[in-house]
């Protein structure tokens, strides 16, 4: 568990299937993720047991005071079994209910999640990703440190070929000295 100010990033349990459902199913949050693919049942199962196998994943970020889940913010190393152009970097990323947007939570969260992250002294660099078209998640990258990496953009290979939100825009923070 990372507790912040006002956030406390904690892994997801069973009991939050129905709050994560509720972010999930508001479109605006769910276009930017691939739509009915989060919004599969069996997709909240993976979060619950991605932490398990491999050390490191989602974490549901829940708001302090209320103790509601907002979001969840991630840090993972992706498995090199996955067909994915960042294979075996480590990630970055996080996902919170429209409501929580504009309010500094996923800067918060991810900024203890980086913290978390470089902890670890084997990690040199984290990665973030996202559709060349989400300004809101590149802003939260730049506000976290990140710097843009061009080099390192890509086509996502889950993404239609015409759907405009293929073109990944890559960041990095390296560890700090």
């Amino acid at each position: 568990m990372i507790e912040t100010a006002r956030l406390v990033l904690r892994p997801w349990r069973e009991a939050d299937r129905a709050a994560f459902a509720a972010i999930v199913a508001d479109p605006e949050v769910a276009g930017w993720l691939g739509g009915a693919r989060v919004q599969d049942p069996a997709y909240f199962d993976s979060m619950l047991t991605f932490l398990d196998a491999y050390g490191r994943g989602p974490l549901a970020v829940v708001e302090r005071v209320s103790g509601v889940p907002i979001g969840r913010v991630n840090l993972r190393r992706l498995p090199e079994d996955w067909n994915h152009p960042m294979v075996g970097e480590t990630e970055i990323g996080w996902t919170l209910a429209r409501t929580a947007w504009g309010h500094g939570y996923a800067t918060e969260a991810a900024r203890a999640m980086l913290a978390h992250g470089f902890a670890d002294p084997r990690l040199a660099a984290i990665h973030s990703w996202t559709s060349e078209t989400n300004l809101r998640s590149q802003g939260v990258m730049r506000r976290l440190g990140m710097v843009r990496a061009p080099e390192r953009d890509f086509d996502h290979p889950d993404v239609a070929l015409d759907d405009p939100l293929r073109r990944s825009v890559v960041y990095a923070i390296a560890r700090p000295t």
